[in-house]
């Protein structure tokens, strides 16, 4: 409550600024079609007069609104200037019978300006607004137009993910952009979603930071993915509505809406999302002794799934004026998800013979529900730079979840006799978090060539989980085992950052400083047990809090541009990582946090040649790159201690369990080299190739036992899209083709390597109706089958070779339909002629 209290009297105070400007004169007006009575978007509007006081030349201009109004501000006294209105397709005109220079009057209306359309258009050319390329690069990120990838349709976040250059993700659909996590936020704040939790039908663009600068989250050394939903501010009402059906049970449904009148638009999101499909995974171990076999475990894993996730997302932006608008945005997401899995084990002695089978079923249903919302306040300082504006929001996240699963063991004889009595247990558990997170930010273009920026930031965020593991006799009574768990935890961060921009010559740069203070604090409920971090402790470790950044950009000619950045970030244990608590969901393969765990920090360093070729037909980035980790996080496997196996013996586990848990390495260092390449091949072929190369050192110690590991590792990943345009009414027009394929190499790990994988994914759509308003896609997500993570660890005591994968093959059949309709009118305007009149009469208010 007190950040919402804090955030109400900030943006008040904001807000009572803006409705105190004070100007010498303004004027305003209104621009329509002559014959549409339309607003014409984006006429230029020109003001040239002398200064009746120091006869010096003055000249303003402004842009016309999404409503076609107007308005030019900080006018000196002047005589009858000469006002020309231009607009792209439209007749220029001309005004010149306007006095600012007497009366009281400080802001003077000149009503509706009629501007008629060229009438000498050539009726053999037909002129489209082409869409935006899929990918873009900008000064500090690649940007990836979701709407040309159209293999996502109907599908979720994930689905978005693995076809943009640059990222890989796992079959437990977790991102990583150069093997590292990045961070995800949403419209450029956090969010509690998962990536299979967001429509992709709501997504407009994913933006990629390979090396935040010091405006972004310290905690986001594997770099940022921002994921932009969609809002459009178009005139009237506008929309769009997809429905999909496929296999194995896949069944979406999507619509977005905005409206946009006068002050206000209004936007609103539904979507609908199942699917299902079993999957499979595999492991095979040797157990050894100073190199030498003691047994041999096999296993074998069938997971029938089933998800169901629903969302609706809504909004207000409200224009108080030309310079301020506030905006307020509420979402809900809430699933539900199943699995019934079956697990068939091997256990073998010595000799590679048999000595028992083990049989296991789960049943599991869980479910989450999440709300976010979020106020904001936008002040736009100048009407020739949108850049130059003053921001402040506030964002709240609310979430829940339920899980129960019911797991029973058969262990049996080679002959088929039971070797050991069934075993039965039950898991029961909860969670609730929320989080806060308040920032402002100012931005301010001094001169052509000089830009600062500072803003600060705070986060809050609290978590408490209740976990409970029973044990279930043949009689059905229940005895919680100590693996029960109770926890909650409290994170804050609080942070300030400060960049300036400059020239010198020809050589454009910005350096920056961003100072963080975080403290997480955790507590086993039950026991009392407390663990997390502070950082920094004291004025001794204020190093810690530290996070300077800079850019330097050499333009090389008006194509291409050289530039060398330099960040340092951090990764903090995610809670999972630091909570000690146990998980048994495989018996086999348990894991356990580390409460000792401390951040990482990462020097990031990169050095980027970026050329646009002639002719906007595509443009090549080359990057070297060097991270260096220092306190890498890094996962650890052994097998299971006796201590905590007689713990939880009565869940079943194996003696021969490997328990896998989180430490500090001593360093992880990562150099490489990352090409993408995008070509338009004459009218119909777009290509982006995505190419990384990455030689990779970890240094780690654990016990005494070296973990030190090195390799090279590649990534590639190909995109290619092809569209069918022609001149007849083929049935071919309007045919696009998208084809992904995508090879990650593997990638060494401290105790072993990860196993390389192909994938590839195809899709095609036809676009039909007028204005192109309708269109069919056909997708298949996965086309060999192949997308599945293995790895492989080599350790003294065991050798494992494993696979797993989460989602299957899927084939999607997407009909969706664009509408729109700029004359909507929900507020039930005066007419035309009516507001006409009252413009000429001066009572219309601009």
């Amino acid at each position: 409550m007190k950040y919402i209290l804090l955030f109400s009297f900030l943006l008040t105070g904001l807000v009572t600024v803006a409705q105190n400007d004070k100007t010498t004169s303004t004027i305003i007006g209104l621009i329509l079609d002559s014959t549409t009575q339309k607003p014409v978007v984006g006429a230029t509007i020109e003001i040239a007069a002398t200064n009746i006081n120091t006869n010096v030349e003055y000249r303003g201009n402004a842009i016309s609104d999404l409503n076609g109004k107007f308005t030019v501000k900080n006018i000196p006294a002047i005589n009858k200037p000469q006002i020309t209105i231009t607009a792209i397709g439209y007749n220029p005109q001309v005004i010149q019978s306007i006095n600012t220079s007497t009366g009281n009057q400080t802001t003077k209306d000149i009503g509706i300006i009629h501007l008629s359309q060229h009438t000498n258009t050539l009726s053999t050319v037909v002129v489209t607004a082409s869409a935006p390329p899929a990918m873009q690069f900008g000064i500090d990120r690649k940007i990836f137009n979701v709407e040309q990838n159209i293999t996502a349709q109907g599908g979720t976040a994930v689905d978005v993910m693995k076809n943009i250059p640059s990222l890989t993700v796992d079959v437990d659909g977790n991102v990583q952009m150069r093997n590292s996590s990045p961070q995800i936020l949403i419209d450029g704040r956090p969010t509690i979603l998962t990536l299979d939790q967001i429509p992709a039908d709501d997504i407009e663009r994913v933006e990629l930071i390979t090396n935040p600068s010091a405006k972004y989250d310290a905690s986001s050394a594997g770099g940022i993915i921002n994921i932009v939903l969609k809002k459009n501010k178009r005139i009237g009402l506008n929309g769009i509505a997809s429905v999909g059906v496929g296999t194995p049970s896949v069944l979406s449904g999507n619509i977005n809406l905005n409206l946009r009148e006068e002050k206000f638009n209004l936007f609103a999101s539904g979507n609908y999302n199942k699917s299902g499909g079993t999957t499979k995974e595999e492991t095979y171990r040797i157990n050894k002794d100073n190199d030498i076999p003691t047994s041999y475990f096999n296993q074998t894993t069938d997971n029938d799934r089933n998800r169901r996730f629903t969302a609706v997302r809504f909004g207000l932006d409200y224009f108080i004026n030309d310079k301020n608008t506030i905006s307020f945005t509420q979402g809900f997401h809430n699933g539900h998800f199943g699995n019934n899995e079956t697990q068939n084990q091997q256990y073998l002695d010595a000799s590679n013979m048999l000595e028992y089978t083990g049989y296991r079923v789960t049943n599991g249903l869980g479910t989450f529900s999440r709300a976010s919302s979020r106020l904001s306040f936008e002040r736009q300082l100048n009407n020739n730079d949108p850049g130059n504006k003053l921001t402040a929001d506030v964002t709240y996240n609310k979430g829940s979840n339920t899980d129960d699963d019911f797991i029973v063991n058969d262990f049996n004889n080679p002959d088929g006799s039971i070797y050991a009595p069934q075993s039965k247990v039950r898991d029961a558990g909860s969670g609730d978090n929320y989080q806060v997170t308040a920032q402002v930010d100012y931005s301010n273009k001094i001169n052509d060539n000089k830009r600062i920026e500072f803003g600060v930031r705070s986060f809050y965020n609290n978590n408490m989980s209740h976990f409970a593991t029973y044990s279930v006799d043949e009689a059905n009574n229940e005895t919680k085992l100590p693996l029960s768990n109770n926890y909650k935890y409290t994170e804050t961060n609080n942070a300030g950052y400060f960049n300036y921009a400059n020239k010198w010559k020809s050589i454009t740069y910005q350096v920056g400083l961003r100072i963080e203070f975080s403290n997480f604090n955790g507590t086993l409920i039950d026991s009392n047990y407390h663990f997390g971090y502070s950082y920094p402790k004291g004025f001794k470790n204020l190093g810690y809090a530290l996070f300077p950044s800079f850019f330097i950009t050499q333009p090389l000619n008006e194509n291409t541009d050289i530039q060398f950045n330099y960040s340092k970030r951090t990764r903090r244990p995610r809670f999972w990582e630091v909570n000690p608590f146990v998980d048994i969901s495989d018996p086999l393969n348990i894991e356990k946090g580390n409460p000792g765990l401390k951040p990482e920090y990462t020097n990031s360093f990169e050095l980027n040649y970026f050329n646009r070729f002639k002719n906007n037909s595509g443009s090549f980035l080359g990057v070297i790159y060097f991270k260096n980790n220092v306190g890498d996080v890094t996962e650890y496997s052994d097998t299971i201690p006796p201590d905590l196996y007689e713990q939880l013996h009565n869940a079943s586990i194996s003696p021969d369990a490997i328990l896998s848990t989180f430490i500090n390495a001593g360093y992880t260092n990562s150099i490489g080299t990352e090409f993408t390449l995008t070509k338009k091949l004459g009218t119909q072929l777009d290509l982006t190739y995505n190419l990384d190369l990455q030689y990779r050192t970890t240094k780690a110690n654990v016990s005494g036992i070296d973990l030190s590991n090195h390799g090279f590792n590649l990534d590639t990943k190909l995109i290619g899209n092809y569209k069918i345009t022609t001149a007849t009414n083929s049935i071919l027009n309007n045919l696009s083709l998208q084809l992904t394929a995508n090879y990650e190499g593997g990638e060494v790990t401290p105790q072993g390597r990860n196993k390389p994988q192909f994938v590839s994914d195809f899709a095609l759509r036809k676009e039909f109706l007028k204005k192109k308003a309708a269109s069919v896609s056909l997708s298949v997500n996965d086309i060999f089958n192949s997308r599945k993570f293995g790895n492989i660890y080599d350790t003294e005591t065991f050798y494992q070779n494993s696979y797993r994968r989460w989602s299957v093959r899927t084939f999607r059949i997407t009909f969706t339909y664009k509408f729109g309709d700029n004359d909507f009118d929900l507020f039930k305007k005066k007419d035309n002629n009516n507001q006409e009149n009252q413009m000429d009469q001066g009572q219309y208010n601009g």
